[in-house]
C-alpha cells in the first residue's frame, strides 16, 4: 500500500481571534456603561467605532444577542442595547439571592480557615475602591468578592449558570450606582458572610447572602425608579424623592 500524504497544514484565519476581540471590546463596553442601556446602534457605526469591518462586528453582536445584551431594532437596520428597567433588575437580584446564598451555604459545607486571608484582601481592595470614590474599582472588587465565593463552593455548574447575570449585575451597577456612598456599606456584610464561611456555619453564611443581595436589590432598585422618573431626568422642576 503507498505511503497516504501528509495532511497538509495551511494558514488559519484569523478571523475568530478578531472576532473575539470586537466581541470583548463591545462587551466591556455596555458592562461598563458606555454603550448605554436603550441605545441604538448600528453596524456600520459600531464597526468605523472599532476600526474594524461589518463582519467581525456581525458576529460579536450574536454573541450579545445570545446573552440577552442586545436586541434587534424592529426596522432590524441596528441594535438596541438591552434596556434595565427595575422590572428587569428585581428579576436579576431574585435570582442572585437565590444563586448567591447557594454558594455561601456550599463554600461553608466545613470550616474554611484557608479562605480568611484571601476573601480578607479582596474586601480591604473594596474598602480602599470605596474609600478613594472609585465606581469602576468598587464593582470589580464587588463582584471579586462573589465570584471569590462561588469558587469556593467548588460548583462548576454553579459558577457556569451564575456567569452570565454578573454582565447585567455590572452594568446595572454602573448604570444606576453613580453616588459611590451607596457600596460603601456592603463590604461590612461581605466581611460578615465571610466570617461564616470560614467559621463553616452554612445556614448562617446561607442567611446573610440572601440578605445581602435583598439589601442590594433595594439599593438598585430605589436608584433605577428614581433614574427612570421623569424629575430624576429633569423634565419637571421637582424632584421626587422615592
Amino acid at each position: 500500500m503507498p505511503p497516504r500524504p501528509a495532511p497538509r497544514l495551511t494558514a488559519l484565519d484569523a478571523a475568530p481571534a478578531l472576532v473575539e476581540r470586537t466581541y470583548r471590546a463591545l462587551l466591556d463596553a455596555i458592562v461598563a456603561g458606555e454603550l448605554a442601556p436603550g441605545e441604538r446602534h448600528t453596524q456600520e457605526a459600531l464597526a468605523e467605532r472599532l476600526g474594524v469591518s461589518r463582519q467581525p462586528v456581525l458576529q460579536a453582536l450574536l454573541l450579545l444577542r445570545s446573552q440577552g445584551l442586545v436586541k434587534d431594532e424592529p426596522n432590524r437596520r441596528g441594535v438596541e442595547v438591552a434596556p434595565l428597567t427595575a422590572a428587569f433588575v428585581q428579576h436579576l437580584y431574585g435570582v442572585r439571592g437565590a444563586l448567591d446564598a447557594l454558594a455561601a451555604r456550599s463554600a461553608a459545607y466545613r470550616p474554611r480557615p484557608e479562605l480568611r486571608e484571601p476573601g480578607a484582601a479582596l474586601i480591604r481592595a473594596g474598602r480602599a475602591a470605596a474609600a478613594a470614590g472609585d465606581l469602576r474599582a468598587m464593582v470589580d472588587a464587588d463582584v471579586a468578592f462573589h465570584r471569590f465565593l462561588y469558587d469556593a463552593a467548588h460548583n462548576p455548574v454553579l459558577v457556569e449558570t451564575a456567569e452570565v447575570h454578573w454582565l447585567h449585575t455590572r452594568r446595572a451597577m454602573a448604570t444606576y450606582l453613580r453616588q459611590t456612598a451607596s457600596l460603601r456599606a456592603v463590604w461590612n456584610e461581605h466581611l460578615a458572610i465571610l466570617n461564616a464561611v470560614v467559621r463553616g456555619d452554612a445556614r448562617l453564611a446561607e442567611r446573610l447572602a440572601h440578605e445581602h443581595c435583598e439589601a442590594s436589590a433595594l439599593t438598585m432598585l430605589r436608584a433605577a425608579v428614581h433614574h427612570d422618573t421623569p424629575a430624576a431626568a429633569g423634565d419637571t422642576p421637582t424632584r421626587r424623592r422615592r
